[in-house]
Parts: C-alpha cells; structure tokens; sequence
C-alpha cells in the first residue's frame, strides 16, 4: 500500500514537473517561429498547462481503464466548478461579467452535453475525438479573433493569464532571446516526466482501486481528478487573492472546455473508450447541474459570493462522500 501511495505522488509531482517544462520549453520555441504572444498564450500555454490530465487519461484508456480515463476528464470538471471555484470565491468574491459568463460557460456546458450525448450514442469514439478536436480549434479561432478585436478577454485567455501569472517563464514575448537548445531539451525532458507521471499515476490508481476493493472510476473521478487539477486550484486561488475574478473564473471555465474538447478528444483519437454507464447515470447529469447552478449563481447577483462558494464547497463534499460510498 505504501508502495502505492507513493507511486500516486511521484506520478503527480512528474505530470506537474513536467507540464511547466514542456510548456516553458514550448512556449521559446513558438517565439523562435515568430508566432505572436496572443496565439502562444491561446494555443501552447493554454493547451500545455493541461498536458497532466491529458497524459492521464490518454495513457488510462490505453491501459484498459476507462473509468480513470473518463473520469479524470469529468471529476476534474466537477472539482473546477465546486472545488476550485468554491475555494477561490471564498478567498475574494468573484465579480462576473454576466455576458462572458453566458458565453464561456454556456461553451463549456454545450461541450458536457455533447459528452453525454456521445457516450449514450457511440462512446468516445474516434469521430467524435475529431468533431471535439475541430470544435476545441473552432473555439481557440473565436477567441483570438475576439481579443484581436478588443472583446471582453475569453476563458481560454484568462486560462492562459492565469498559469503565465503563476509561472513568467510561460509569458511569450515578441522577439526570441537565446539558442533553441536549451529550449529543445526542456521540450523532451517535459514530454519525457509527462509520459513517466502519466504511468505512475495511472498504474497506482488501477492498484489502489484493486486493494481497496473498488472500482477505478472512483478513483478516477476523486484522487486522480483532484491531483490533475491541483495547478487550476492553485492559480485560481492566486487570482482570487490578487482580486482578479475575471481570471480566477476564466481559469476555471477554460479549463473545463480544453478537458472535454482538447483532452476528451484526444483521448477518443489515440484510443477509443467507452464512457462507463455509473458516469453516463450520475456524474455526467451532476456535472451539467453544477454548470448550470454556478451560471445561476452568478447571473442573479453579477458576483459569486462567499455564501456561494461555500455553497459549492459542500456540495462537492457531499458528492465526493457519495462517490467514495461514505454516505
């Protein structure tokens, strides 16, 4: 069980590690290309800063293990709207501009449904994987369009704000400094821990849910969804404390557009799964209620107050006590 537990923790701390490096190593040589600051932070900051959950699952669903594959996507959305977004409006008040709102969240709850939809037509199939993916680069071409345009800033922005708020080694500039070495090597050196952490993680999921007796996607939609999104919760709370609601809430919502469309879609690429039915039954109808009552939330007073977010805050214990099989 030690074993395990500390399979689960390196597996974590490598998707962590070498996330930032890849993106890092990324973002230099998207300069070097001469690509603009606006479309590095849209496209590789905004698409790198989600590698761990996408590594987890893709590697998940290779081993046979769907519901850590499906589950990480959904549970990671779940924790983003009740865990993440709870505790960030409990640190400051989240002010919401109420048109935004409606726009990314009504995104991310459009991409939801077509998850649902297609797990009780096809499952994650390989033409969906397409359709999410194309929709995902219909989405990223809005946004740069809308903030080439002056709009108020999208979630797939102020997702990319946040985590280059956390990190300055992920801002772009205009002009690139330096060779493309060392650039090159932090690229594989990320891409090589992401490919580690993935089948640590995934490989001490599968063995804590077979000696605690349960199925893996509970352990997919708690542990594994959590520790995936445990750099949202960070710069979440980071924006929070820095009074920037726009971006503590555009971290979350984009987050959960790359996670069905980006991470979702991939994963249906590289290896097709079925949706497990107790997710198609439950989690999956949860996860549209939360989307749904966090959009209400907001619209009626322009704000998610600290009330609120306690409000998230309990029902995402709630949900994980009857997920785990306490309550």
């Amino acid at each position: 069980m030690l074993m395990t537990m500390l399979a689960l923790g390196a597996g974590l701390l490598l998707l962590i590690a070498g996330g930032e490096l890849l993106v890092r190593g990324a973002v230099r040589i998207a300069e070097h290309m001469r690509l603009s600051p606006l479309l590095i932070g849209l496209t590789i900051v905004g698409m790198g800063t989600s590698m761990p959950e996408l590594a987890t699952s893709v590697q998940a669903s290779l081993a046979g293990s769907p519901g850590i594959a499906i589950g990480n996507i959904v549970g990671s959305n779940i924790a983003n709207l009740l865990l993440i977004l709870g505790f960030a409006a409990l640190i400051s008040p989240l002010a919401v501009a109420k048109s935004t709102l409606w726009r990314d969240g009504g995104v991310g709850l459009a991409a939801v449904v077509l998850l649902l939809v297609a797990g009780l037509a096809v499952g994650l199939s390989r033409p969906v994987g397409l359709i999410f993916v194309l929709l995902l680069a219909g989405y990223v071409y809005y946004a740069y369009r809308e903030e080439k345009q002056g709009h108020p800033h999208t979630a797939a922005y102020d997702k990319a704000l946040a985590a280059e708020e956390t990190d300055p080694a992920f801002i772009p500039h205009e002009t690139a400094s330096g060779g493309l070495l060392v650039p090159a090597v932090l690229f594989v050196v990320g891409l090589a821990l992401i490919v580690g952490g993935g089948t640590l993680l995934v490989n001490g999921a599968i063995a804590l849910a077979q000696a605690f007796g349960i199925s893996d996607t509970v352990i997919g939609l708690t542990i594994v969804a959590v520790g995936t999104s445990l750099p949202e919760l960070v710069t979440s709370a980071i924006a929070a404390l820095k009074r920037q609601s726009d971006v503590a809430l555009g971290n979350v919502l984009g987050s959960n557009i790359y996670n069905v469309f980006f991470i979702g879609g991939v994963t249906g690429l590289v290896s097709p799964t079925e949706i497990p039915p107790t997710i198609l039954s439950f989690d999956l109808w949860l996860l549209i209620s939360a989307s749904a009552a966090v959009m209400v939330f907001a619209w009626t007073g322009g704000r998610l107050s600290r009330r609120e977010g306690l409000v998230l805050l309990a029902a995402y214990g709630i949900y994980t006590a009857l997920t785990a099989g306490w309550l």
